[in-house]
Formats: C-alpha cells, structure tokens, sequence
C-alpha cells in the first residue's frame, strides 16, 4: 500500500476535491469549493492547507456564517443536491453562526458541509480564545450544539480518524433519503498532525446516485388504492425538483386528468402556466389548490414531507374518504399521514404507476378549469393592485396602522405594493431567473402569486 504523508488539513482538502457523483451514467464533481472566514481555530491548519493547495476547489471568503451556509445550501439545492459548498469557520461564536443553516439544511433534506475549528485535542492550551469551559465535561466545545441539527456528526481527534469521517460524511451527503447537514468538528492541533494517508483515500472516488424502483407489491398496493377515487391530487414536491422527475409528473397529471399543486420546495419543477397547476398548496397556497384539496378522496404526495404549511397542519384535507398515497425515496418521509406506501425513487415509480393503470381518469369534471382560470384572474388583480392615498385597504386588514403606511411612503418615495412589485418582475425577469427572497409575508406572496 503507498501512502503520502499530509497533515490532516491537507489529506481533507485533497479528499473533498477528488469526490464526484454519478446519476444515470453522468459523473460531476461533487464538492465546488469552501466557503470560510478564516480565525482563531482554521487559519492555520485548513486555511493554511487551501493556500497550499486547494486544487480544483474555489475558496470564497465569507463575511457571515450564517449567509455563507445559507449560499452554500442554496448553491446545492440550485445543483439538485449533485452539487456542494463546504463551509469552515473558526472556534466558538463563528461556529455557533452556522446552527442555524445546520437546521434549516437537515430539515429540508439540503446537503450541507460543515467544517467548524475546535478547541485543542491536548488540551494543554486550554482555555484558547472563546472557549467554552464546562466544569462538568472538558470534552464539551461549541460543536456539540450541532449534534441535534446533524445527519452525520463527527469530531476528529486524531489524523487517521478522518478517512472513516470523511467517508461517513460523504455517505450522508450523497443519500437522496438521508442526506442534510455533516458536521466534521476539527481540533486546531489536529489539524496540523501529520499522517502517512494511503492513496487510495486521496484518490478519485464516485458516489453513484442509484435510482430505487417500486416493488410489485407497492405498485399494486397503489394502483388499487388509485383505481377506486374519483378525485385525486397531486402534490409536486422538492423531491421531483432533485429526482428529475418533472416531465414524469407532467406526463401522469395529463394522462389521467389529474389536477397538481406545489410545495415551497417543489415550485418551479412544471411551469406554473400550465392549466393543471393549481399553484401553492397549505397555508401560504393559493384558493385553487386548497379548494380542491378540501375535496379530494386522495392526495397523492409525490416527494414531498407534508411540512405544516403543506397540510394546513393536517386540517386542509376535509373530504372523510380521503386517503393518501405517498411516492418518497425516504423511509420516514413514505409513512406520514398513514398513506400508502411507495418507497422508491420519484421518476421511477411516477412511470411504474402510469404503466399500470390503464385507462383511469380522474372525475373531476370541470372544477380544475374553472380553478384555474379564477387563479389566474386573482394573480392578475393583485399585480395590479396600486397604493390610493384615500380610503387604502391592505390585502389583510386591520393588522396595520394607516399612519405606517403614510410614513413609510414619506420616508421611502415608494408606494408600490409588494404584489405590484411581484408583477412588474414576473413580467420583465427571463422564465429562467432565479429569486431568493427574505423571510415574512414574501415567501407566501411568491407560493401564491409567481
């Protein structure tokens, strides 16, 4: 076995850089590069490493933890989870920046790469710069907070535990199922220990993205359960976005006469122009999609983890017959709401389905025509909803003062609304643009009205 000896700073860069994924035959590199800011914790070991030698990897300097983790999960989500930043930070307060990214990663299933210094495996420094001390258990750091919001976490106290690390991490972050934030916890001293690393753990490695079929029994299971409703809806999730699964959705809606609505993450898989999209589902849904979701005998989730803002936290399905049919690659994801299962990847089983059942037709009648065309009528009032001095009504009322506005106009120069806004930009950006919004009342405007 030939080995080269690094420390284990460099032996980790050298590793993310020789990472790449394959999905249906086509390889490409995995991990684009690292974010960082660089302090009291990574400068001297992976920063000095990334100076040295980073490859192929961009190094991009952040200026917040947060918004660099944040970039990073919308860089990976943009690149349907093929695609990821890792983000490095130094010791304590620049670590505890990035939990809440952590989160928000784990939680809708982002890969996300985190690669926080720590404190001194020896201990003989202690207590470095902003370190937190607890009396009770001197192994404790900043980056144990982590651990609630990680798919994989792992501390590297010693420089040949990064070869099961990194492999670990790399398993998590490539699983379409498990996949959301790694943490890699690193010892500033660890970090500059040298290790003769064999070269196969430095070399190329391909993480193949299977594809998981349905089996006959959940296919049959759900033709069954499909064959006996008059009404169903689908539910376009992030899963058919990462699967690529948006042409199957489109080909089963219109095979079967199928209504679909979307989820925040599943938006922009099927055009929203298309006449069986009933726009945003849930609390921040549109009238369309609610209405019939109020009617449907089954709601057929397809990638999706049936959120609280998706279900109306589980009061938005009225009809007493109605049942679900789930379409996940996730085990957890498949079983919630009690619905039939299909555990199996989103463009796979959207095929298996459609081959077995038929000739089906939903019997809808007219309803998601005339849905649609009052959508479409409703998002052509509210672009053009305009600030009138005298007598202004707000889209919800009576949860402002009428002086907020007066002031805010004075102060700003504007009167445009923010539905106002959402039209002319709708009407000028290309079809291809991508938006990042802030939080409040904006996502919900953008589920419903974009």
């Amino acid at each position: 076995m030939t080995t080269t000896r690094l420390t284990m700073a460099q032996a980790l860069v050298k590793f993310l850089d020789n990472q790449y994924v394959e999905v249906d035959g086509v390889q490409s590199k995995f991990v684009a590069g690292v974010f960082t800011i660089f302090g009291h914790g990574n400068v001297l070991g992976l920063g000095q490493a990334l100076e040295q030698d980073s490859g192929e990897l961009i190094v991009h300097q952040g200026r917040n933890e947060q918004g660099m983790c944040h970039a990073a999960m919308g860089f990976a989500k943009q690149h349907l989870r093929r695609k990821v930043y890792a983000c490095s930070s130094s010791v304590g307060p620049g670590a505890a920046n990035m939990i809440t990214a952590a989160a928000t990663a784990s939680a809708n299933r982002i890969p996300l790469l985190l690669l926080p210094g720590d404190v001194y495996a020896s201990r003989q420094p202690d207590p470095v710069l902003q370190q937190i001390e607890q009396f009770h258990d001197l192994s404790i750091s900043t980056n144990d907070a982590f651990k609630a919001v990680s798919k994989y976490w792992d501390r590297i106290n010693r420089p040949e535990q990064l070869m099961s690390a990194a492999l670990n991490a790399m398993r998590v972050l490539t699983d379409p199922a498990e996949t959301g934030a790694v943490t890699l916890a690193l010892p500033q001293d660890v970090q500059a220990e040298a290790y003769d690393y064999p070269d196969s753990f430095l070399q190329k490695r391909v993480h193949r993205i299977d594809r998981r079929p349905p089996t006959e029994a959940m296919l049959n299971e759900a033709v069954t359960l499909l064959k006996g409703k008059r009404k169903p809806l689908l539910i376009c999730g992030g899963g058919v976005r990462y699967s690529g699964a948006a042409a199957e959705l489109q080909a089963f809606a219109e095979r079967f006469g199928i209504p679909f609505s979307e989820t925040q993450a599943g938006k922009s898989a099927i055009v929203s122009a298309h006449p069986l999209n009933m726009g945003g589902i849930g609390e921040t849904g549109t009238l369309a999609a609610n209405t019939l979701a109020r009617e449907a005998d089954l709601i057929i989730g397809v990638g999706t983890r049936y959120s609280d803002f998706t279900t109306g936290s589980k009061s938005l399905f009225q009809n007493p017959d109605v049942q679900f049919l789930n379409l996940n690659v996730g085990a957890f994801d498949v079983q919630k709401l009690d619905g039939v299962q299909v555990l199996a990847d989103a463009r796979l089983a959207l095929r298996s389905l459609s081959d077995q059942l038929g000739d089906y037709r939903a019997q809808w009648g007219n309803q998601p025509r005339e849905a649609r065309a009052a959508l479409d009528a409703e998002v052509d009032r509210l672009y053009a909803v305009e600030y009138q001095a005298e007598a202004f009504e707000p889209e919800v009322s009576g949860h402002l003062d009428p002086q907020v506005l007066r002031d805010f106009i004075e102060m700003t120069g504007s009167c445009l609304t923010q539905s106002r806004v959402l039209g002319v930009l709708n009407q000028q950006l290309p079809s291809d643009a991508v938006i990042v919004a802030a939080a409040g009342s904006l996502p919900g405007d953008l589920q419903r009205a974009w």
